[in-house]
């Protein structure tokens, strides 16, 4: 099956926010709205999008419902996630793949969206974003200008060159590698081991990133990666932000420590330092697409994600 990329966006059109995980705070999500408006954008807010349901942002039915109802909205050109946290996981049996597939549009998010990053890729191959979003990091007064630039991206054809020109990068392995990114969060990532929706990175570049996790944490997810095959199976690995995940005990490898030890084991080219994650500025990049690393020059190349 071959890579579905969505059409561009023009000033004018609808995009549909949707919340998939966990509530959004509605002070930011409302200063984001207005960010997407600035871009000469018209918004549609998903019906259930400010559902309190515990950690959830309403029930499964009512988060489902509303992503299949912006799919469906022929008006609606892009769909932009209020924000992560929990759940997207849950909803994946009961999305109907075959709208999303008839209905090829963007759709943009990370950290818990990993899931469903994972699931609509396996499924139809559609290319999606990972990237900032509206009420946990757009919406915020210090968001990085280089975070709300990578929106630009859903306007025009344009390649990302990930160079030092933009954060510091460390090869963890040596090499050149290429193929489709996959990948995001490394805790939703693991998590789909062992289901319909399982992480297939053979032939892939692999993106991991994650936050609040202790490097005992990512060592044990690192290991069950390593275990299933999946380190060795990619083609090359992209090493994105760590955010706060630094020992709370005396006795503790280093995140760095436990990082190089999987991806030496792996054997695979692997660079880390990108600033793709839970971080400010946060990169943001197509998944799916064909991207190119050479660790000797220290560079990502990505094409881009969209027609």
């Amino acid at each position: 099956m071959s890579i579905v990329k969505p059409s561009r966006l023009k000033k004018g059109d609808f995009v549909g926010i949707i919340a998939p995980a966990s509530p959004p705070n509605l002070e930011n999500l409302e200063r984001g709205i207005l960010f997407l408006k600035g871009l000469g954008l018209k918004v549609k807010l998903g019906k259930n999008v400010k559902n309190i349901n515990g950690y959830l942002a309403g029930t499964d039915e009512e988060r489902v419902e509303d992503l299949h109802e912006m799919f469906l909205d022929q008006e609606v050109k892009a769909i932009i996630c209020a924000c992560g946290g929990y759940g997207t996981g849950r909803l994946a049996k009961k999305l109907e793949f075959e709208i999303i597939k008839k209905n090829p549009k963007i759709f943009w998010g990370y950290s818990d969206i990993t899931f469903l990053h994972t699931a609509i890729y396996q499924k139809t191959r559609l290319v999606t974003f990972h990237g900032p979003m509206l009420g946990s990091d757009i919406g915020k007064e210090d968001t990085h200008p280089l975070s709300k630039e990578g929106f630009l991206q859903l306007f025009e054809q344009r390649k990302l060159d990930y160079t030092e020109q933009l954060s510091l990068l460390k090869v963890v392995v040596e090499g050149k590698a290429s193929g489709p990114i996959i990948g995001g969060n490394l805790s939703l990532l693991v998590s789909t081991l062992g289901t319909p929706f399982e992480v297939d990175t053979k032939g892939k570049l692999l993106l991991i990133e994650d936050i609040n996790e202790e490097p005992r944490a990512v060592d044990r997810m690192l290991n069950q990666l390593y275990l299933a095959g999946k380190l060795q199976e990619a083609n090359g690995i992209i090493i994105g932000d760590f955010c706060d995940c630094t020992p709370k005990r005396e006795l503790s490898l280093s995140l760095e420590e436990v990082i190089n030890h999987y991806m030496k084991l792996a054997n695979k080219p692997a660079i880390g330092g990108f600033q793709i994650g839970h971080c400010n500025p946060h990169i943001s990049i197509p998944l799916g697409v064909h991207a190119e690393m050479n660790t000797f020059e220290k560079r990502l190349v990505v094409e881009s994600g969209i027609l």
